[in-house]
């Protein structure tokens, strides 16, 4: 389990978080939802390790986080709009996610073959293993970097808006796979837009708004017509498994 308690962190003199509690367990999947500018992709960075709050607490199984080398090792995190900036290969964008000491040219060791092979064929790359990611698609590289992100098998794992600039198909892909790792009992905690698939696949909701915690729960809980009318100021409905907006 990820925690964290009384959490504030400011940016650009301004106050993004705001005594945040929350808690993110393994064996779960957590949607965190909000409107735009609620704190999530800071949110995200904090329980990530990669932004100190200013003030509060982050813990890992009730321990402080490690360094950042050693917490690398158990977590694996994707931002929003992630980038590549040098024209490597897809397989090489992907086998990044295993180890930060493999080598920067030249074949890739034999032993990470196997679990490369398998996180291209996840999510759809076998056939742009050897293109420049830098000629990728928005979408391609966004599935591409989710498959840095998942190659490893990271105990926590942490993404933000994953189904962005993704088709259906591989957006519910994308979603369906996050659903596994929770259910193999990885910790997964994922911002998303798209609340029709979090409904589908989140065990837990934490609803973000204006830096503070609105709503958190069980999903059933916090995906009502009543929390979320008022977490995005829109009328709502909450039927067969959709959200509807106006």
């Amino acid at each position: 389990m990820i925690a964290l308690a009384g959490v504030d962190v400011r940016r650009g003199g301004r106050l993004v978080l705001d005594g945040i509690d929350a808690a993110f367990a393994a064996g779960r999947l957590t949607a965190v939802i909000g409107p735009n500018g609620a704190g999530k992709s800071t949110l995200l960075e904090v329980a990530a390790g990669l932004l100190a709050p200013e003030t509060g607490t982050v813990t890992l199984d009730g321990a402080v986080l490690p360094g950042r080398v050693a917490l690398a090792r158990c977590r694996a995190y994707l931002p929003q709009n992630p980038r590549v900036d040098w024209p490597i290969s897809v397989e090489r964008v992907v086998a990044l996610g295993l180890s930060s000491e493999l080598p920067a040219f030249g074949r890739l060791p034999a032993a990470f073959k196997a679990r490369i092979d398998a996180a291209l064929a996840a999510h759809d790359l076998s056939g742009l293993r050897d293109r420049p990611a830098t000629a990728l698609s928005g979408g391609e590289l966004a599935r591409a970097m989710l498959a840095r992100a998942t190659v490893g098998d990271p105990a926590l794992l942490i993404v933000d808006e994953p189904t962005a600039g993704l088709d259906p198909r591989h957006a519910i892909a994308a979603v369906t796979m996050l659903r596994a790792r929770a259910d193999a009992g990885r910790t997964v905690v994922m911002a998303i837009h798209d609340l029709d698939l979090a409904l589908r696949v989140a065990d837990d909701v934490l609803a973000l708004k204006g830096g503070r915690v609105h709503a958190a729960g069980p999903a059933a809980s916090v995906f009502t017509a009543a929390v979320l009318a008022t977490l995005y100021d829109v009328d709502v409905r909450v039927a067969d498994g959709a959200v509807r907006f106006g």
